[in-house]
């Protein structure tokens, strides 16, 4: 008889390529895993994955049989979130993700306050990609993610949290750090430094730059982008031209930095910011508690920020 169990090790397997690797992330020895496979095929009468393939390849019988375990897993872990349906307190496992331009500002907002209210919520917040984290809630490997909207996703729905402002980040011998105000026609593609690719943020820098600027080139003779805004502040402070930041990035700036930041005259180019999660609201309750504690948490001027102040700017 087919286990639980059974059909978890072949989705390692399936994710990894590799026995050793899979029964690691199982927290099992390769032997019993490889045991357990071995017992599954004889019961369904087929062979999952071809062993001579390296790295290690389902059959076509086994892709359909991965298929169907992904949906039973993700069954069988909804029981217990029906049970914890019907209980005062709140409790269970929560799986959130968090793009990495959002987590270094809203996670501390929120996680320690979260986790001393909801004592029993086992919360695991990882930091990764738009693209991995909406294919995630796709296949409910995450209950939700904090991500940059609209996704124009129907399989998923958004609960817009916050607008988040644009603000110029420019050096001191700069002629846009004249302006007491600039207009997103200032912009450059030759001038700004950016995220690297696969950021939703460099995706909504270069549309600003894109449709305002559209004849302007990047640099000829130097081709730099980075992960975090650190790195292009200190680009700007120690090269040359101007990065843009968002909000939460500039509220943290030092006063001499701080000098640095220009506003955009309106509509500022904006970004916002939501909880996403799937169509299922077994754990509505957990989203509730947590968008309550961001909310909560929220700097002043945020929470006061209405959409019509502002410009979203579309990440694709």
């Amino acid at each position: 008889m087919t286990t639980i169990t059974q059909l978890e090790y072949v989705v390692a397997v399936d994710k990894f390529r590799h026995f050793g690797k899979a029964a690691a992330a199982c927290f099992v020895t390769q032997p019993t895993l490889s045991m357990q496979l071995q017992k599954l095929e004889e019961d369904l009468g087929v062979i999952v994955f071809d062993r001579s393939k390296n790295p290690i390849l389902p059959t076509m019988e086994g892709e359909a049989v991965i298929k169907q375990a992904k949906i039973v897993i993700s069954e069988h872990k909804k029981i217990k979130d029906v049970i914890n349906l019907s209980k005062k307190t709140l409790e269970g496992e929560f799986k959130l993700a968090v793009i990495p331009t959002l987590a270094p500002y809203v996670i501390p907002l929120f996680a320690k306050s979260f986790s001393n209210k909801f004592p029993n919520i086992n919360l695991t917040i990882e930091e990764t990609k738009t693209e991995d984290i909406i294919k995630q809630i796709e296949r409910d490997e995450l209950d939700a993610g904090l991500l940059v909207t609209p996704l124009h996703n129907n399989a998923l729905i958004e609960r817009v949290l916050y607008y988040e402002p644009f603000y110029l980040f420019v050096d001191p011998k700069h002629e846009l750090s004249k302006k007491n105000k600039v207009e997103q026609t200032d912009l450059s593609l030759s001038e700004i430094w950016l995220l690297n690719k696969g950021n939703c943020f460099r995706d909504q820098v270069l549309n600003i730059c894109a449709e305002k600027n559209p004849d302007k080139k990047q640099k000829e003779n130097l081709h730099f982008e980075s992960g975090n805004f650190e790195t292009l502040k200190n680009m700007v402070l120690k090269y040359s031209g101007y990065t843009l930041l968002p909000h939460m990035a500039v509220s943290e700036l030092s006063t001499s930095k701080s000098k640095l930041v220009r506003e955009f005259i309106r509509p500022v180019p904006t970004r916002e910011v939501s909880i996403v999660h799937g169509r299922s609201f077994l754990k509505e309750r957990v989203i509730d508690a947590i968008e309550k504690e961001i909310l909560d948490a929220l700097p002043k001027e945020l929470r006061s920020l209405k959409n019509k102040d502002v410009e979203i700017v579309e990440i694709y």
